[in-house]
């Protein structure tokens, strides 16, 4: 085999152990405001974009993205945070227009196995309520000032 050859083969290989991959796309109500969790596996120190979109009437509406651009109507009520193994939608003011089928999608810098992604399909009244328990797991600071306050 031609070293050269052979160089670009583990080259692939390697790129292809060390892509994201989603474990999780969930999505609940927190106040008036939806939530979509999107897990994923870690695999690489690499930077992490994301797309956050809807599917409505056959049409993909970009939510909040670092791919592509967001549309107007969705860019002033969203936002993104961003934790350990954890991309986190925060969609404003959520109604029944805003039902559809949301999609997670992550890359990583220099991986070539291409992007990673999932889909939910979201209907206002078939939502869940955000667990509190787990509002203080992602914002981990609460979680500390709490055990620090007990005697």
């Amino acid at each position: 085999m031609n070293p050269t050859v052979g160089i670009a083969v583990i080259l692939t290989v390697l790129q292809a152990a060390n892509c994201q991959m989603i474990k999780d796309l969930s999505a609940c109500l927190l106040g008036q405001s939806l939530r979509v969790d999107c897990h994923y596996e870690n695999k690489t120190s690499n930077p992490l974009t994301y797309e956050f979109s809807i599917t409505k009437d056959n049409r993909k509406h970009v939510i909040h993205s670092t791919i592509s651009v967001s549309e107007n109507i969705y860019r002033s009520r969203a936002n993104v945070t961003m934790h350990k193994n954890l991309v986190c939608l925060y969609l404003q003011g959520f109604t029944t227009s805003d039902e559809g089928v949301y999609m997670c999608e992550l890359k990583a810098t220099n991986d070539y196995t291409g992007n990673q992604i999932k889909n939910i399909t979201v209907i206002k009244d078939k939502l869940e309520k955000c667990a509190g328990f787990s509002l203080l797991i992602q914002n981990t600071s609460w979680l500390l000032l709490l055990l620090l306050s007990l005697p």
